[in-house]
């Protein structure tokens, strides 16, 4: 009897903590325009990505560090940060 009691309150304690999760409003995601919102065609993308490779090669880098500077690049339209 004490375990059925136990277990029917957990449930309600689930119950109304994942309603009161759910019924929050969503806030709406507003459109960030930035450089990325310029339409560029697939071969200007590939010529970026190649210069920000070739920069990144030229410089030694590997790993994390080639990662975070490539990225940084091509959001600078393949310019160096």
């Amino acid at each position: 009897m004490r375990f059925s009691k136990t277990l029917m309150m957990s449930a309600l304690v689930v119950l109304i903590g994942s309603t009161a999760t759910i019924a929050q409003p969503r806030k709406p995601v507003a459109a960030q325009p930035g450089p990325a919102a310029k339409s560029t065609s697939a071969t200007d993308k590939k010529a970026i990505s190649k210069a920000c490779s070739d920069q990144a090669t030229a410089k030694g880098l590997h790993g994390k560090e080639r990662k975070t500077f490539r990225s940084a690049c091509k959001r600078n339209g393949g310019k160096a940060a």
